[in-house]
């Protein structure tokens, strides 16, 4: 067979290459200001929907953070054992779980604000790139969740 019949199978003829690569890159930059917080990036993004939300189903969560709640399960039960959310039946639907964000948790975010400033300053675009990257990669996220 043809060599070239093969060239869609190179690492950098591939799309999805470069989105892992960069991903752990960036996620591996948020540790140290994440660890001064005690919060993984994971346990991070679902606290920036509680500090918007103050609360909302773990089903709406897990949605808005393309998590299943295989890995968001753990992620609240972490969060809610530090005291930053509670965990409750809907009062309207008892098989509905609603998860809000507590007191301490709301603090957290003063806490946390600094967070997205210490990150711009480690990634090199500039704000058209980061605005052209960020509709991009959510048009991706959209054309892949529509399948």
């Amino acid at each position: 067979m043809n060599e070239n019949n093969f060239d869609m199978l190179r690492l950098e003829n591939q799309l999805c290459f470069p989105l892992y690569a960069a991903s752990r890159e960036i996620i591996k930059r948020y540790r140290p200001y994440l660890d001064e917080l005690e919060l993984t990036y994971t346990q991070y993004i679902a606290m920036m929907v509680f500090w918007a939300e103050k609360s909302i189903s773990v089903k709406d969560l897990g949605q808005r953070l393309y998590l299943d709640s295989g890995t968001l399960t753990p992620v609240l039960k972490n969060l809610e054992s530090k005291g930053y959310i509670t965990r409750s039946r809907s009062p309207e639907d008892e098989r509905v779980l609603i998860a809000a964000v507590t007191p301490e948790g709301e603090a957290l975010r003063e806490k946390a604000s600094s967070v997205p400033g210490q990150m711009a300053c480690c990634i090199s675009l500039t704000p058209d790139e980061s605005k052209t990257l960020y509709k991009l990669l959510y048009k991706l996220l959209g054309c892949i969740k529509e399948e």
